[in-house]
């Protein structure tokens, strides 16, 4: 993947022709976009987020609180073959999930009951565990694991902050309070949305503001300084890196029903619409040339699904040379 990504980054496609226009047109970034699986809002299946596993499969969570239904978190392999890891209580959510070294799969739960709003494990071969309590009735959303595999973080989205919770479990501790992360006045307050741990620093989306933010670890652990990597991304929700090395972004825009690439330089791509089929995207993950993207389908037409596309590298990389 390494040398694929490194080989895409010096090329630059030469523009084809329009038959239509005879004017030349920019080759589209993402191709071949199909459904893999596809979900039933009305029993709470509306997928919120996804991690990729080891053998391709992807656990993807369904938070059936927007449906009033039980919430659930869900492996789903590369047929669309799904299977249920955790079944949640009705009336809670669940978020953010992402996987630990050992192969555990963390999540969050939303809940306005004290006994299960916070952060769960799941350990291989065993059952789901709360190691870590959260204050009851706020919306833990996003959920990242850092890459030495010891510090899960949390996005707080009512309030906007970032937590901290060691993966052995414990207190949970406010990592970042910043007016970047709170909630702008808008139909759908919700500020600090998703976070990622790539590259020494935490990466976090705020919907309301339509913010990307980068947010350097120091080497005490603590949060440096608040930057801005790019704004006027509104319904901005969880977006993923094209890969560990890469800082190009791939967003999804929930209420835009758009995908967005984002370029280290702060410049954005729109990839995908509604024309593509999505449905209130809420996530995106890329293995290799492969795009996942999970629809929530809170859209009237209630589509929920998770839709897989083709990466073309050197379109996707001409567009950051243009």
């Amino acid at each position: 993947m390494a040398a694929v990504v490194a080989t895409s980054a010096v090329l630059v496609s030469a523009p084809y022709a329009s038959a239509a226009s005879g004017q030349a047109q920019p080759k589209p970034v993402v191709t071949h976009v199909k459904t893999v699986a596809s979900f039933d809002f009305a029993v709470g299946d509306a997928p919120e987020n996804v991690t990729l596993n080891p053998d391709g499969s992807l656990t993807v969570s369904m938070l059936g609180g927007s449906a009033g239904r039980r919430p659930a978190l869900v492996r789903v392999d590369v047929s669309g073959h799904r299977a249920v890891l955790v079944a949640g209580q009705p009336g809670d959510m669940i978020t953010g999930n992402t996987r630990g070294l050992d192969g555990s799969v963390y999540h969050n739960v939303s809940s306005t009951d004290a006994a299960r709003s916070g952060v769960w494990k799941l350990p291989l071969g065993g059952s789901p565990r709360r190691i870590a309590a959260l204050p009851a009735g706020e919306l833990p959303n996003g959920l990242a694991i850092d890459q030495a595999g010891r510090t899960l973080y949390v996005a707080e989205s009512f309030k906007g902050a970032v937590w901290t919770v060691p993966v052995s479990g414990g207190t949970a501790a406010r990592w970042l309070t910043h007016a970047s992360l709170a909630p702008a006045e808008s139909p759908l307050p919700l500020g600090a949305n998703r976070l990622r741990s790539h590259n020494g620093a935490v990466w976090v989306s705020n919907l309301s503001k339509g913010t990307l933010l980068r947010v350097p670890v120091t080497a005490a652990g603590s949060a440096g300084p608040v930057h801005v990597v790019t704004s006027d991304v509104v319904g901005i929700d969880d977006f993923t890196f094209l890969s560990g090395r890469s800082d190009v972004v791939f967003a999804a825009l929930n209420s835009p029903n758009e995908i967005t690439v984002v370029y280290p330089n702060g410049a954005k791509k729109t990839v995908l619409t509604s024309a593509d089929g999505l449905a209130s995207p809420t996530a995106t993950v890329v293995r290799g040339h492969r795009l996942y993207i999970t629809d929530g389908g809170f859209a009237k037409s209630r589509d929920a699904k998770l839709q897989q596309g083709k990466i073309n590298f050197s379109a996707l990389f001409a567009e950051a040379a243009s």
